[in-house]
């Protein structure tokens, strides 16, 4: 009883660690390292036009030469009636500006045709002429670059912003200053797909982003930007979170959406800053409307095409609010409820709701910006829900929603796993399940070379056969050799050699890869090195001793499927067949990847097909003293 309530006590423990350190709430209340003062009460958001900016945000769009060309023709009326409608400040777009894929999906590569037909979309569309345009590079705009001054470098001649590396900009209006920050943590050499999805930031970049941090402490807001999550970061000390620490928001893209999984992928850092990553333009057609009215930051994901566009500017929601960044006081104080409303047709009406009841029409300021008188005290306490519905002559109508709340002890949580996917350092996790996997299959090698054998009690019962299966592969030299050299390759390497970008020769380890001179971390390689062991390595070894056992009842490759029975049998010889055919295509993605040289020296994927079909046949032929003598034992346990 003892040990189940510690083990209840210890999960309680672990699910509450998971809960507080993924669910993050605001708003904090402490100012984070790097902001110069703290804001003022005053001004307020009142019925006056003042005070107030809006910017645009769009990610991935992955304009192809072979797939899907409306993402170029949609694009092209984003710039030329979205942005015209809207008039933003700036527009950010977070990289994969291009898809930079082979048609077959498989091989990666720069395709100029690509890039002509996004600036092609830029200058026919003026749209630069309308809005600040900002473009920076992904992963995607990287595949299979030597190196920056690379003619491939395609980003330098045909992108808005054309300069490589982080930067700061800042805009100016009269009533402060509000900083931008890239983070350009793409690869250079820019690795072909897949081990440039992590990004890297080394001590000359952090060093860099540390002293575009400083120059922004004067700034009411500091916005930082970048193609990558933070959990897809790889950054020396003092890590990509402390350094924008200072920073409101942090607006990234590259997940899209994981498959439709996740279409809301947004959380807080500890120190406060918020991380939105979001949804694609490539799939899902999305964009990102964000404002800082009275400096007050909110922000709404809005699909193409649908109108109109609402943004409630004030009172904010209280998810997304931070003290430590935002004046929230100002809410209290605030004399008006402030929404911004864009439509290609004129707005009709602005209705405004809070808990059910309804307020009245906004009215009409300037511009986007409509405007309700409201009395903030009568919300002092709770939460509330307030409902904007806006309609245009049109007859389209859209209802923007939210909960707000004027004290800043309550709190709310962001989702769960949405937390774990953006506050996660990923490329740590998984380094650590594939040393304990590695270690796995090969302490159980070792054990059951060593281990005394078990003496058998009828029945003979499941455990006993698994451990009887061990012990006979173990103890057989040619069996207990592949897959100890098998395991301890897959941690040590190399898996292939070949033009990780062409023209140069490379090395893929599990721990990194070499290439050039540079050495790049491991990252996205611990994942394919966890499905090799998850996925080959441990299901043909769990194979091939179940083959063992049945041999050792005396069955030959014809015989044990009367044995067995077809029921059990078929499934069995099906499930490895298709681990093997995946190992086999991932020798033709190999193949179409990384070319003809990395195909024929790789060991892990190439050499390991036809070693395993020497393996199974010897699993049947083999004629060994060990084998021998196991067979012997179980022929007389079965006899007795």
């Amino acid at each position: 009883m003892l040990k189940g309530l510690a083990a209840g006590l210890l999960a309680a423990a672990v699910v509450a660690f998971v809960v507080d350190r993924y669910s993050p709430s605001g708003p904090p209340q402490q100012l984070p390292g790097g902001r110069a003062h703290p804001f003022a009460p005053e001004p307020a958001p009142g019925a006056e036009a003042g005070n107030l900016f809006w910017i645009v945000q769009v990610s991935d769009i992955h304009i192809s030469t072979f797939l899907d060309p409306e993402r170029a023709s949609d694009f092209e009326k984003f710039c030329v009636e979205t942005i015209p409608i809207i008039q933003p400040t700036l527009t950010l777009v977070t990289g994969d500006l291009t898809d930079s894929k082979t048609k077959d999906k498989l091989g990666s590569d720069q395709f100029e045709a690509e890039w002509q037909t996004y600036q092609t979309v830029l200058k026919r569309s003026k749209v630069m002429e309308k809005t600040k345009w900002i473009d920076i590079k992904g992963n995607h705009d990287t595949f299979n670059i030597p190196n920056l001054q690379s003619i491939q470098n395609y980003y330098r001649k045909y992108s808005a912003w054309q300069k490589d590396g982080s930067f700061h900009y800042i805009h100016t209006t009269p009533f402060g200053r509000y900083s931008f920050i890239c983070v350009d943590a793409t690869l250079s050499p820019g690795l072909k797909r897949p081990y440039n999805f992590f990004g890297i930031l080394n001590k000359r970049k952090m060093q860099e982003l540390s002293s575009l941090a400083m120059e922004s402490r004067e700034s009411n807001h500091t916005i930082w930007f970048g193609h990558y999550p933070t959990s897809a970061i790889i950054s020396t000390s003092p890590g990509i979170r402390m350094a924008m620490r200072s920073a409101t928001a942090y607006l990234c893209g590259h997940f899209h959406t994981l498959g439709g999984l996740m279409p809301v992928l947004h959380t807080r850092h500890h120190h406060g800053t918020l991380e939105l990553e979001l949804a694609d333009w490539k799939d899902n057609r999305k964009y990102r409307l964000l404002a800082f009215d009275h400096d007050l930051f909110s922000f709404t994901d809005v699909t193409f095409n649908e109108w109109p566009v609402v943004l409630i500017t004030n009172p904010k929601p209280f998810l997304y609010s931070s003290s430590a960044h935002e004046p929230l006081q100002r809410i209290l104080n605030s004399t008006h409820i402030r929404i911004l409303a864009f439509s290609p047709s004129p707005i009709t009406s602005v209705k405004v709701t809070i808990d059910g009841v309804h307020l009245g029409d906004a009215v009409h300021v300037s511009g986007p910006l409509y405007a309700l008188k409201w009395s903030p005290q009568n919300y002092s306490r709770g939460f509330h829900q307030i409902e904007v519905i806006v309609q245009d002559t049109s007859g389209k109508s859209t209802t923007q929603r939210h909960t707000f709340a004027m004290e800043e002890n309550l709190s709310l949580k962001f989702d769960l796993f949405a937390s774990w996917l953006l506050l996660t350092d990923h490329y740590i996790w998984v380094r650590a399940v594939f040393v304990v996997l590695i270690i796995f299959q090969t302490a159980l090698l070792i054990v059951f070379r060593y281990r005394r054998k078990p003496k058998f009690n009828k029945p003979l019962g499941t455990s006993t056969r698994i451990s009887f299966s061990l012990h006979v592969l173990s103890k057989t030299d040619l069996f207990y050799y592949f897959f100890l050299v098998l395991s301890l390759y897959t941690l040590l390497g190399p898996w292939f050699i070949g033009e990780i970008v062409d023209g140069y020769i490379g090395l893929c380890f599990s721990f990194g890869i070499v290439v050039d001179g540079h050495f790049f971390e491991g990252s996205m390689t611990f994942l394919v090195g966890i499905m090799q062991v998850v996925f080959f390595n441990l299901p043909v070894m769990a194979y091939i001793c179940w083959c063992l056992f049945l041999r050792c009842q005396g069955h030959s490759f014809g015989s044990h499927l009367r044995h067995v029975g077809w029921r059990w049998a078929v499934p069995i010889h099906g499930f490895i067949a298709l681990l093997f055919f995946w190992q086999v295509f991932s020798c033709y993605f190999l193949l179409k990847t990384y070319g003809t040289l990395a195909f024929f020296l790789s060991p892990l994927r190439t050499w390991i097909v036809a070693l395993t079909l020497f393996l199974v046949y010897k699993t049947w032929k083999l004629q060994s003293s060990t084998l021998r003598t196991f067979i012997l034992e179980m022929k007389n346990y079965e006899s007795s």
